[in-house]
């Protein structure tokens, strides 16, 4: 019997790295598509030697021509730092429309099921706390953070449109502040910029006066949501994420203690549109999924920690 064929775009990136091993772990024979502008070969080259998994380097904004039959689509494709918004704004705006398209226009030619990788971002700077998948938002359309949000917002769009007009089996993972190993340190997100500076004993910079809030799920625990989703028959956007919520400040302080660092808090001024506050409410997740995050803050910071103490040039 033939193997379930996927399409990871995006595949060599953080979480798409971890997904191309999930899939080969579920015995998926698993495409990984990237051009790498942020994605890194170093994520994907312990699988090369895998008869399962190809690498093909491609821009998913141009026409996507796959041989053979796929099973499944998995568009993980997108710049998604907040360095990355302001140093590829056009490049983000044209993967979410785009490589959206194009991805989708071959899942409708394979009969493929497609899932979106979509965001917390499409919540903006919430109005609704915690963010449940009913709210639409609070974005604005035109400040630099923009191009992120609106450009997963086009994709949510366009993907249900797929699946109301052309039948098309999709779905759609909105997913919140996620970490582990394999995040690029250089991203301007707080957890990879605050273990480099903890690491190298340099003060650490928080934005504004630390009280915005942020929840992170460790990679492994958002793998199995994404994974449990793309089995599943939920076509409406699931939220996947931890719900324990911590200000920024608290959790400058805890990477400190975790790193035994001589490093100091100091603030900076806030950057536009940054969102005062990120709690996903899980409870569809909870109840079609049957998904809770299992990987405590504290076991997960120290495995990320350990990935980071290899990159980072400490003095």
């Amino acid at each position: 019997m033939a193997k379930s064929r996927v399409l990871i775009t995006g595949g060599a990136g953080f979480l798409g790295s971890h997904l191309c091993e999930r899939y080969l772990k579920e015995g998926y024979e698993v495409i990984c598509m990237d051009n790498l502008i942020t994605g890194s070969g170093d994520n994907i080259k312990h699988l090369f030697g895998d008869s399962n998994f190809e690498f093909i380097h491609h821009d998913v904004t141009n026409y996507i021509h796959i041989s053979g039959d796929l099973d499944l689509i998995l568009h993980f494709a997108s710049p998604a730092s907040p360095i990355d918004y302001l140093e590829m704004p056009i490049q983000t705006l044209k993967v979410g429309s785009l490589g959206t398209h194009k991805a989708l226009g071959l899942a409708r030619a394979k009969g493929a099921r497609f899932l979106l990788a979509s965001t917390s971002e499409v919540y903006g700077d919430p109005l609704i706390h915690p963010q449940p998948e009913t709210y639409w938002g609070n974005v604005n359309p035109i400040g630099f953070r923009g191009v992120y949000d609106e450009a997963k917002r086009f994709a949510e769009a366009m993907t249900m449109a797929y699946h109301r007009y052309h039948k098309l089996e999709t779905r759609i993972v909105r997913i919140f502040n996620t970490y582990g190993p394999r995040m690029r340190l250089v991203d301007g997100r707080a957890l990879p910029t605050f273990m480099a500076q903890a690491l190298r004993g340099d003060d650490i910079t928080v934005f504004g006066d630390g009280q915005q809030t942020r929840s992170f799920c460790y990679v492994d625990d958002l793998i199995e949501g994404i994974y449990r989703l793309s089995q599943s028959q939920e076509v409406e956007p699931v939220n996947i994420g931890n719900p324990e919520e911590i200000t920024i400040l608290d959790f400058a302080n805890e990477i400190i203690e975790l790193t035994n660092t001589s490093s100091r808090v100091v603030h900076k001024d806030l950057p536009k549109d940054d969102p005062k506050i990120r709690k996903p409410d899980i409870k569809k997740a909870q109840e079609i999924l049957g998904w809770n995050p299992t990987v405590s803050r504290r076991e997960g910071l120290k495995t990320t920690l350990a990935y980071f103490k290899d990159l980072v040039a400490v003095p």
